[in-house]
């Protein structure tokens, strides 16, 4: 179906072009794609911060034509950037959600996320990471597990990529004929704890937001297995699309220096990860007790107070109704860290309270 002329004007004032079949569409700080088969059909990939959804619709509309919908949205991951319409547009269009098992915990109300941690510093992205939502949300009526084999719904011809580190079960999307990597946030290409750098969105290839990465040991080996893949275009949950040889430079040298450029110095997460299953979060380190000013808190919050108002105003509560997890298969577990003693009890967990118990 044909889109009329003021949704074209819409389609290009509101999204970008990453490659061929593949657009992208920016929600104050973060990324998430539309990808189209020559049959028309298409996919969302991520659904960016809430309060958003009207604005998806209309690019949506734009892009495929008045009353479109997806055959499916794909998450690389739960986090509130990501997730945040997910809800009220898996409702809208009725269509199913496909996750990996272990970001499951996080998008039926069973865990929250291990706290984000503001200690790195860097930038008032950064900064202001205590006040990022990290409770779960619920949408089992809608969730369904990526394919066991790799294959991707509603994309012939891509496959996906457990790429843990930044979530347990973060995922990448990887288009084999043109090398096209879709990627959340296995890596960044703007620094996404800065502020300015969201202004200017000057490309470069970062490593993946240092506030919300909870194991940098599994972020690194993530890294690496995508630059592997030699993508040609690389389409990030923060920052624009890089393309070519400047796209293969940097990211051979993020993977060769990463322990030096894209691991904080200190941090809580930086000397032993989070652990987490199929549950949930099983343990975190001890909070990192720092010394930062408040005034740099403050001033983190100042330069994101426009871009926080707006999105603030935007966001609607969407009810959900009752539903559970198809499917019945075992999940997998990510690494334990010996001699970390425990500071949740997933056994114990209210999720009513979204297992905000720990420190």
């Amino acid at each position: 179906m044909e889109a009329t002329k003021s949704n074209h004007y819409a389609s290009k004032r509101d999204t970008f072009e990453v490659a061929p079949r593949i657009w992208g569409l920016k929600t104050i700080f973060v990324n998430m794609f539309f990808i189209a088969e020559p049959d028309g059909s298409w996919v969302l990939v991520d659904t960016g911060v809430p309060g958003f959804a009207a604005k998806i619709k209309r690019a949506a509309a734009a892009l495929f034509g008045e009353g479109a919908r997806p055959r499916a949205i794909l998450l690389t991951h739960g986090h509130f950037d990501h997730s945040g319409n997910v809800k009220e547009l898996a409702r809208h269009w009725d269509v199913p959600v496909y996750a990996h098992p272990m970001e499951f915990p996080y998008l039926t109300g069973l865990s929250s996320y291990p706290p984000p941690d503001a200690s790195v510093g860097g930038g008032g992205m950064a900064y202001m990471a205590f006040t990022y939502p990290k409770q779960p949300i619920d949408i089992k009526p809608y969730l369904e597990l990526l394919p066991d084999d790799g294959s991707v719904p509603g994309l012939a011809g891509w496959h996906w990529l457990h790429t843990p580190g930044h979530t347990p079960g973060h995922v990448s999307f990887f288009r084999e004929e043109d090398r096209v990597l879709v990627l959340g946030d296995a890596f960044a290409t703007r620094d996404a704890a800065s502020a300015f750098a969201l202004i200017t969105e000057k490309r470069k290839v970062h490593g993946p937001p240092t506030f919300l990465t909870s194991d940098w040991a599994a972020a690194h080996h993530s890294v690496e297995t995508l630059s592997n893949l030699n993508p040609q275009v690389a389409a990030a949950g923060h920052g624009m699309p890089m393309v070519g040889d400047e796209l293969r430079r940097q990211l051979d040298d993020l993977v060769k220096n990463f322990w030096v450029v894209a691991v904080p110095r200190t941090g809580r997460y930086v000397h032993a990860p989070a652990v987490a299953d199929e549950r949930g979060v099983i343990s975190v380190p001890p909070s990192v007790d720092t010394s930062m000013p408040k005034i740099l808190a403050a001033a983190g919050a100042l330069a994101l107070a426009g871009l926080a108002l707006t999105a603030m105003r935007k966001r609607r509560k969407v009810k959900d109704s009752a539903g559970h997890i198809s499917g019945n298969r075992p999940y997998s577990h990510n690494r334990v860290a010996p001699g970390l003693p425990p500071t949740v009890d997933p056994d114990h967990d209210d999720p009513n309270e979204h297992t905000n118990n720990y420190p």
